[in-house]
Parts: structure tokens; sequence; C-alpha cells
């Protein structure tokens, strides 16, 4: 299998023993991502909206770093830690991701990483 690890400095490092993207074949797996800033390393504060945009970008711009773009995404997976803040977190992930919008699941989940409220990962299209 031919597997080629995907690293930016444009989203943030990974805080354990995953790469940030794996292609394979004409596929790129994201590995979920918090809402840290890139610029800091630290998480950033507030809402699950505004937790949601800096995930979003963070995904974003691991597939930049591939030429990629939100029109390559063929499945996103979104965790929550609150599942009534699903519809703030959707109007954000909506500015991000437009039609033809990708597959996606969405689920709340007791806890993530660094006491982030969301957590986006993603499957693109090479």
């Amino acid at each position: 299998m031919n597997k080629q690890v995907v690293s930016t400095d444009k989203a943030p490092a990974a805080v354990g023993p995953y790469s940030q993207a794996i292609k394979t074949g004409n596929l790129m797996f994201l590995s979920g991502q918090v809402p840290i800033d890139p610029a800091t390393g630290k998480l950033v504060e507030g809402d699950a909206a505004t937790q949601a945009a800096q995930s979003c970008k963070n995904v974003l711009a691991i597939l930049e770093s591939q030429g990629l773009t939100a029109e390559n995404l063929v499945k996103v997976t979104v965790f929550i830690t609150d599942i009534s803040t699903f519809g703030s977190v959707n109007e954000v992930y909506k500015q991000y991701f437009t039609a033809p919008c990708p597959a996606r699941s969405c689920v709340e989940v007791s806890a993530l990483p660094l006491g982030a409220k969301i957590e986006i990962e993603a499957i693109a299209a090479c």
C-alpha cells in the first residue's frame, strides 16, 4: 500500500501519535481537528460555534496544503459534546462546506481532547 503522510504548519500539530492526514490512492483521510489555533497552539476559547469555525479552518488548511478545497470532501464526521449546539454548529459549518455538501454524520460524545466542544474529521477525494 502506498501511504503518504500529510502535514502543514497552517493547521495545528498532532496532539498525539497520529498524522494530520494520510493520502492513499485517490483518497485523503484527515484526522479529527479540534479547535486549536495553529498560530498559538492553544484551544480557541468560546462557544461551540466559535470553536466550530476554527475546526473548519483547520480542515480547510490541511486540504489546501495538498491543492484541494472543501469541494473535494466526500465524508465529514462532526463530534460535539452537547447536541443542543447542533443548530449553531450547522450555521457555522454551512459557511465553510457548501453545496454540493459532503456526506456527514454528527454525534454527541461525552468529552473531546483538551476540553474541546467540537472535533471534525473528514475524507477527501484527491
